[in-house]
């Protein structure tokens, strides 16, 4: 009696069990699975029960190439497989994903009965797994330039500019309001120069009070102040052999910006509370929102400072400014922010998108982004519409006829040069890029977004 209940409650206890079992006899012929392989498969008991388990093509069996010795499955000449990946394939054709344990059945003799194998179901993680490799896709994807979106005349201008620049090693500075993107310039000035392999180290110099400034950029000895317990090397010592970022570099005090100057015409710096000189190589790039030719005139900065460090000046445009390129922002930041939300939301409608465009956007790209964030909390809907849009966008905006007009316009004007570059080249849209100081891929794209056909440019009078 004891013997048939607990049989009874074995067989309970194996179809309660997720993974998948699948009992085989030494000839590979599938004697037993539980309710799990069923649910997996799609295949009835009674369709596998007497059946080869090839049937279910599971790709990590490994067939030996010698089966006279009886050792038919690599699980049968090594007694077992463990936490193996594989895939089967379900009766609809599906393909599942899973881990595969198998072990040999032996009796007390140590004569092989047959096999044991379970599948664990692995299917939804695998298609996580997909999803955040598509979301480190997209956030590694290159936008524009280096990470920087536009495609404006005024970007790629800036664009030209990053690059020349960093060839040079010349110190270059980033003006642009706030939210325009000048951490992102100087992180490709980095990125393409010479020394890109070596350290990029940030300071936000309006972060940091000014007695704590100099430490942080140079760094201390043992016992220069309370609370300096041991030595600490600086920001500067670091970068050396890199580059360092200095943003907000109007808010530097007077007394910092004459121990920078040293440090850029001598190449040495001087930790605190020591008057010992360490080399250091660093180029210096730098970031404003102010006007610093206007503070030289009243004395707040340096006027030898400011001509050394303004050696490559890069003017960032204000969004306002290059309203061509709210679509491609807007497009990329509805990508980005969309993998990390569950919300199933297929588009940003024709309405809202007009709205983006007539929006003089004080915050600039900064301030785009933030809108997208809430906009994606706000809808609720198939499309984010004027109405999902943060209330400061949505009743701010400027007249739409101008920005249309003048919208209108701009892309007018980038048609036509690309017609007329493209006829020049007859059709070479390698010879085109190289004039319009744009890349190939950008040709490409901006001839499928006006409908421009080679053929018929070429066949045109």
């Amino acid at each position: 009696m004891i013997g048939k209940e607990l049989d009874l409650y074995w067989k309970t206890v194996v179809n309660t069990i997720h993974d998948g079992i699948l009992i085989v006899n030494p000839r590979g012929v599938i004697v037993s699975v539980n309710r799990a392989l069923e649910n997996m498969t799609g295949y009835r008991k009674d369709e596998l029960v007497g059946q080869v388990c090839g049937l279910i093509n599971c790709d990590s069996c490994v067939r030996s190439p010698n089966a006279d010795d009886g050792h038919w499955c690599d699980l049968f000449r090594f007694g077992e497989i463990s936490t193996r990946k594989c895939m089967i394939r379900a009766k609809n054709g599906r393909l599942v994903h899973a881990i595969r344990n198998a072990s040999l059945l032996k009796d007390s003799d140590g004569n092989v009965l047959g096999a044991v194998g379970t599948l664990t179901d692995i299917s939804e993680l695998v298609e996580k797994d997909i999803q955040l490799e598509a979301y480190r896709k997209e956030l590694r994807s290159q936008d524009g330039f280096h990470g920087i979106i536009g495609d404006s005349a005024a970007m790629r201008q800036v664009f030209d500019l990053i690059g020349n620049a960093a060839q040079s090693d010349a110190p270059v500075i980033v003006y642009g309001e706030s939210g325009t993107g000048k951490e992102l310039v100087g992180r490709a000035v980095h990125e393409i120069g010479e020394r890109k392999a070596q350290a990029y180290i940030k300071v936000n110099c309006a972060s940091l009070t000014d007695s704590l400034l100099e430490s942080e950029l140079f760094g201390h000895v043992r016992g220069a102040y309370t609370g300096a317990v041991r030595d600490r090397a600086g920001r500067f010592e670091k970068a050396s052999g890199g580059d360092i970022f200095l943003d907000e570099i109007g808010d530097l005090p007077l007394s910092t910006q004459v121990k920078l100057l040293r440090v850029l015409e001598e190449k040495v710096i001087d930790r605190v509370g020591s008057s010992t000189p360490i080399p250091v190589d660093v180029r210096i790039v730098s970031a404003t929102n102010r006007d610093l030719a206007k503070m030289v005139q009243q004395g707040t900065f340096r006027k030898d400072f400011f001509f050394r460090i303004n050696v490559i000046p890069i003017h960032l445009p204000a969004l306002r400014d290059r309203i061509e390129d709210i679509p491609l922002l807007s497009e990329a930041f509805f990508r980005k922010i969309k993998l990390k939300n569950n919300k199933d939301i297929g588009g940003i409608s024709k309405d809202a998108m007009q709205t983006l465009v007539s929006y003089d956007w004080p915050g600039n790209v900064r301030e785009l982004k933030s809108a997208f964030e809430f906009a994606f909390v706000a809808c609720n809907e198939d499309l984010i519409r004027s109405h999902h849009l943060p209330k400061s966008v949505f009743q701010g905006k400027r007249p739409a006829t101008n920005t249309r007009r003048r919208l209108f316009n701009l892309k007018e004007i980038e048609k036509q040069e690309l017609i007329e570059t493209l006829k020049k080249t007859n059709g070479n849209q390698s010879k085109t890029a190289k004039i319009l100081g744009i890349s190939r891929v950008t040709v490409y794209n901006r001839m499928k977004r006006y409908g421009i056909s080679t053929r018929k440019l070429i066949d045109s009078p």
